[in-house]
């Protein structure tokens, strides 16, 4: 199998060799690419660095160092996507990240697994399930997304939270596991318009 094919199977959400040494030798270029991306200060090479790591990027992405991914080609993001510093998305599964969605630090997104037998574990098992986040979303620092989750629009995860299942649109939810806290509605509308404010 060449990598496309590979990955290909591993959408399947079939159990793959993580430790297949085509997926070994893209992982290390990931790491180089990430390497350059995270030493690079001007905006508009980092933006080309963005665009040749990921499967697609929308406009002005912007990611601070220390970022880094597993693969790269499996990750897409909208318009205007933020990453704080220390960022890790590992993309054995696909990774689709909407609009103006924000990631404070130290946000994590995983969408493998080990194997839960010891013995397939020892010898390279995973199953990957793919990672949706909707537009407007902000993952305050330290959220961990695990595989197969998908979050609605215009959601807050709080600080600290590990997302195990789905989240619905426009709610703050937050915890371990991370559970929905509330509704977002018009009373968290503060009047802020951007120029006119300091």
């Amino acid at each position: 199998m060449n990598l496309d094919e590979k990955f290909t199977y591993m959408a399947t959400g079939k159990t793959y060799n993580d430790l297949d040494p085509i997926l070994v030798a893209e992982r290390k270029q990931s790491t180089k690419l990430t390497n350059e991306l995270n030493q690079e200060t001007d905006p508009v090479k980092k933006e080309q660095l963005i665009r040749h790591l990921f499967g697609s990027a929308g406009l002005q992405p912007d990611i601070n160092p220390n970022f880094r991914c597993e693969f790269g080609r499996n990750i897409h993001v909208g318009d205007y996507f933020y990453a704080n510093y220390d960022a890790v998305i590992l993309d054995g599964a696909k990774v689709t990240i909407g609009n103006r969605v924000l990631f404070g630090p130290k946000v994590g997104l995983y969408t493998s697994n080990h194997s839960f037998d010891a013995h397939e574990r020892e010898i390279g098992g995973c199953i990957a399930k793919p990672i949706t986040i909707g537009n407007r979303c902000w993952l305050a620092a330290n959220v961990t997304v695990l595989p197969g989750v998908t979050i609605g629009d215009d959601v807050i995860i709080g600080a600290g939270s590990v997302v195990t299942h789905d989240i619905p649109n426009n709610v703050v939810a937050a915890g371990n596991p991370c559970r929905i806290l509330r509704k977002i509605t018009d009373t968290d509308k503060t009047g802020f318009v951007g120029k006119d404010f300091i």
